[in-house]
């Protein structure tokens, strides 16, 4: 993994540490949380919280780990999400928003933006974007880091680009340093365009098994 982020970083001029590697454990058992720690790894991603609040019993008190939710989040659990996690990826309306900040927890906020026609994909409508990044950056215990997406699923990571070039755009565009893009498959192009975070779950901890809960 690591030698793939060099090749990347030497090709295009970054520096390592302008990118952060979210190891994606959901559907992982806390034991995996911490060998990939041991390994160095600090940032990891859940997409549930019900399976997340199984772990966090066993992960809390390791020293410097921060966990990111960066799954579907339904407004009725966004105050339990507030209290498990350091970061919120996937806010996609104001409503959510109000219902973490409500939850009165310092929390890092990433908006999810909707650049697919898939009608499985999630995410704010960029012509909405302007409006919630207001709302966001006006609410006392959220701080706006950045924007995030998901392109349309293929083995060529090639067709991701105009998705990860377009989220760039939208992130200059509203002065967010942030950008949450790339996984397994198509991070080296996510880097490419701009990414300063990762989200690595196959490339570290091998194939999944199907989540029990949801």
């Amino acid at each position: 993994m690591e030698e793939r982020l060099a090749k990347v970083c030497a090709r295009t001029g970054r520096p390592r540490d302008s990118i952060t590697l979210l190891a994606v454990s959901k559907v992982f058992p806390p034991s995996a949380i911490a060998e990939a720690y041991a390994l160095g790894l600090r940032e990891f991603g859940e997409n549930y919280v019900q399976e997340f609040e199984g772990k966090f019993p066993d992960v809390k008190d390791l020293p410097g780990a921060r966990f990111h939710f960066i799954g579907h989040l339904q407004s009725n659990k966004a105050r339990r999400a507030a209290q498990l996690f350091t970061t919120i990826q996937t806010v996609d309306s104001e409503k959510l928003a109000r219902r973490l900040n409500d939850a009165a927890t310092p929390l890092d906020i990433y908006l999810e933006v909707k650049l697919s026609e898939e009608d499985s994909k999630a995410g704010c409508p960029p012509e909405e974007l302007g409006a919630l990044v207001s709302a966001v950056r006006a609410m006392p215990h959220l701080t706006l880091r950045g924007l995030m997406t998901m392109p349309p699923w293929s083995e060529d990571a090639e067709l991701s680009r105009p998705y990860f070039r377009r989220l760039a755009e939208l992130a200059r565009e509203h002065g967010l340093p942030g950008l949450s893009m790339g996984m397994s498959h198509d991070f080296e192009v996510a880097i490419e365009e701009g990414a300063t975070l990762i989200r690595v779950g196959t490339a570290l901890f091998g194939k999944r098994r199907k989540p029990a809960a949801t």
